[in-house]
């Protein structure tokens, strides 16, 4: 796994902060959920916004930036919340192999490519299986487990 960190400007912390609102209200826009996870240092509580890839039934987020707060917090915690507000539900989270994540990036691409273009680690849903799996140890991926 590497530490590979693509941060945010200003422009997409605030256009995040907007989307995190509407998913705490239980608005979704493209698949977008309320995520919080409890801070490592601190022990408060961190809101995020996040897409949840479903395959097969399971619940995935995908960290296309790379090592961030919510990842780094989340893999101490060993769990998140998600959902709006007055229906949050408690998860584990079960981070995947990086041998298991080619399909699970793949499909996250396909799908919310031209929401995180230029943040995947160069990759494009055309990418090649071994452009994926070159860089997948750079993209952190979690099963969101009840």
């Amino acid at each position: 796994m590497t530490t590979r960190y693509d941060e945010p400007n200003r422009l997409a912390r605030a256009a995040n902060a907007v989307i995190r609102q509407l998913a705490e209200l239980g608005v979704e826009i493209a698949g977008s959920r309320a995520l919080r996870v409890r801070g490592r240092t601190t022990g408060k509580w961190r809101p995020v916004v996040v897409n949840v890839l479903t395959v097969d039934g399971r619940d995935y987020v995908v960290a296309t930036r790379g090592n961030t707060q919510w990842v780094r917090n989340a893999r101490a915690a060993g769990f998140v919340e998600t959902g709006p507000r007055w229906r949050r539900t408690r998860l584990r989270v079960v981070e995947i192999a990086d041998a298991e994540k080619p399909d699970l990036i793949r499909r996250y691409l396909d799908r919310w490519f031209w929401e995180v273009k230029g943040h995947a680690g160069g990759l494009t849903p055309s990418s090649t299986e071994s452009e994926v799996r070159e860089i997948a140890a750079s993209i952190p991926v979690f099963e969101l487990a009840g």
